[in-house]
Formats: structure tokens, sequence, C-alpha cells
């Protein structure tokens, strides 16, 4: 398949799992990529907005989503639809039924792992086609949050390491007038106080009714 064709839209007969040229695809998408970059940088939000959306509608985005969550090690785990995407031809249908247009994600399907001291982990699984989803659009929004994010953030970043905080630890402590003390915080189930607050401030709790009965 040449990366023209990857740029438009393709029948189903057209497209051949076996056969596509993923360093097109890559390349294609990270041209996007790229340019919603610059128009980030630019503050041309409009743009950025166009940009995305012909990404996120693109055959080559839509390609490397399925890939990934084919690819990964939890390709063989299916959510509450119990599908799983093991063929090429399941891989083919995936790609063409990545639309936007009447799209619903699924409930996630929960699942309990132990934990090192002792306490089980739930784990939230959602279903392939919104892990799908959520690789697509991870492509049109990372450009983005790379671009406006912290210099100084190296918590789950692309190309950033521990090493890289180390680092810069190392310059901001190497002058002179540097501060002399390093402070090291964990949250105690953090996200999950954070959904927990969340929802206590957005969601009305039941109130008891002033009428007596």
């Amino acid at each position: 398949m040449t990366a023209a064709a990857q740029a438009g839209a393709l029948s189903r007969v057209d497209l051949n799992w076996l056969v596509i040229n993923w360093q097109s695809a890559h390349q294609a998408v990270r041209r996007l990529q790229a340019r919603i970059v610059k128009a980030t940088q630019e503050s041309r939000w409009g743009k950025v907005r166009a940009l995305q959306h012909l990404l996120t509608h693109s055959l080559s985005g839509k390609l490397l989503a399925v890939k990934q969550v084919t690819e990964n090690s939890g390709k063989r785990t299916s959510g509450v639809d119990h599908v799983v995407w093991n063929t090429p031809a399941k891989k083919e249908a995936a790609v063409h039924d990545l639309k936007q247009r009447g799209y619903q994600p699924l409930p996630l399907r929960r699942l309990y792992i132990p934990k090192s001291n002792g306490k089980m982990r739930p784990l939230g699984i959602p279903t392939m086609k919104d892990r799908a989803m959520q690789a697509l659009y991870l492509l049109a929004l990372d450009p983005v949050a790379e671009s406006t994010a912290d210099l100084n953030s190296y918590g789950f970043r692309k190309e950033r390491s521990t090493a890289d905080a180390i680092a810069q630890c190392f310059i901001a402590l190497g002058k002179t007038q540097s501060p002399q003390w390093i402070l090291e915080g964990d949250i105690k189930a953090c996200f999950d106080q954070i959904s927990h607050n969340w929802m206590l401030a957005h969601i009305p709790m039941d109130r008891p009714s002033s009428e007596s009965g």
C-alpha cells in the first residue's frame, strides 16, 4: 500500500493487513503531529483542531491505533464484549470501524490482581475498540500536551526517564545558591482520591426530605 493510498479512505476489500507499509503510516502520522506542534507553538488553535480532526480520521492513524492495541501486552485480554482482534481480518475490520460518528464506549471489565502488601488492586479493562479509540486520539492530543507541558515534568512522558530527572536535579542543586533540601512525596491512593473527590464535587448526593412521614 502506498503512502498516498494511506492518506485517504479505502474500502474493506482494498485493505490487506499483511502488506501494509508501516513505515509510510508512521511517516504520515509524524508529519501531521509535527504540524500540530507548530500550530500549537504559534497559538493557532483553529489550525490545531483542524489538523487533529485530519489525523483522527486518517487511515494511517487508525492503522497505528489498531496495531498498538493488538501488539502490546494486553492483546489477548478482552473487555466486557469478550472480543479480541487476533486475526488479520478482524484487524482490518477494526480499522474501518474506528469512527467518531455514533461511537459510544462500553463499561470497563473489572478485574482484581494481588498487590505486594496482600491487598487487591482493581483494574478496569476497556474493550479492544475503546482502547484503539484512545490510542487514536492520543496521537492527536500528545503533540499539544508535549508542547505545553512543564519542562521539568518527567513522569509518564515520552522520551523521558528517571535519568533525565536526576540530571535536572544535579543542575539545579549544583549552583552556589542552590537549595539544600529535596522534598519527596507520595500521595496514598492518589488517583482513587482524585476520582472520589471529583464525584463528591460534581455528583449531587441524596438528601433526606424535609417533610416528615
